[in-house]
């Protein structure tokens, strides 16, 4: 079974819309205080539309419990990467590693058959998401290294649970709803905790851009959970990591950052692994 093509392009999409609310927030002051806005604001848009939703099956609620764990260790782990290293070197490494792990660990838990063209689609993805990373080597935090390959971890197993998850919720948009409502109190207590008062503030500032990047997020997870529904886990979770080159393209253009050949190569070949997905 390959890829359904209206699956690639709903993923392709929600990579896209997850590279633009990460530029919002790259973009701002306070990276933490903007993914704590960016997290209540989708919070609140999910409790607005719940009552026209479905309540998850009792069966996902313990992958939902789990998730929302993952999920903010997730963020505090984000949030540690990017403190030691820099982005460029901690965001491939994570993003880029976490398809891998999902598709070595969910082959001998789900019972999802990747085909040969699916194995080569993800493992050039992830070697495009990777290599500009590891194109020169250079001086990096060894620190920021293991943080960031332990968030790959984390990410992997969030993809798998959510797959888990989400197909025995019986509606991939309730399930999601809850993920978002419950992970925003969390998250706004460890920016309360840091900033105190001040989350409120600048939640009042930049509620216009936040909102937006809470629509993108929102749309972008919704997506992807639906596609785990529709397709093998390994293969969405690495279609989705595409938004690595998305977000490359937003930051050459609108935020004015140096694209070089190790990158363009790199998009080159997760090209390549999303043709291979349909394969």
């Amino acid at each position: 079974m390959n890829l359904p093509t209206h699956v690639t392009a709903l993923v392709l999409l929600a990579a896209l819309m997850h590279a633009s609310w990460n530029a919002i927030v790259k973009s701002s002051a306070n990276k933490l205080l903007d993914a704590a806005t960016l997290s209540i604001a989708a919070g609140v848009m999910c409790v607005v539309v719940l009552p026209v939703l479905p309540i998850p099956y009792r069966a996902s609620w313990p992958w939902l419990a789990a998730s929302v764990v993952l999920h903010v260790l997730y963020f505090l782990t984000l949030a540690a990467a990017y403190r030691w290293g820099d982005l460029s070197h901690t965001y491939p490494l994570m993003r880029g590693t976490a398809p891998l792990l999902v598709a070595l660990t969910g082959v001998f838990l789900l019972e999802d058959r990747l085909t040969a063209g699916m194995w080569a689609g993800i493992l050039l993805i992830s070697i495009g998401i990777l290599a500009p990373a590891l194109w020169r080597p250079q001086a990096v935090s060894a620190k920021a290294t293991l943080i960031a390959l332990s968030n790959a971890a984390i990410i992997a197993s969030y993809s798998l649970v959510d797959g888990f998850g989400t197909r025995a919720s019986g509606d991939a948009a309730g399930y999601c709803a809850w993920i978002f409502i419950l992970d925003a109190p969390p998250i706004a207590l460890v920016a309360l905790a840091i900033h105190r008062a001040r989350v409120w503030t600048y939640a009042a500032q930049r509620w216009k851009p936040c909102t937006v990047g809470a629509t993108c997020t929102l749309g972008a997870y919704g997506i992807v959970l639906w596609a785990m529904t529709q397709a093998p886990i390994a293969a969405v979770a690495a279609l989705r990591e595409t938004s690595v080159i998305f977000a490359a393209v937003i930051g050459s253009t609108l935020l004015k950052e140096q694209v070089g050949r190790p990158r363009i190569a790199g998009a080159v070949l997760v090209a390549c692994g999303v043709a291979a997905l349909r394969l």
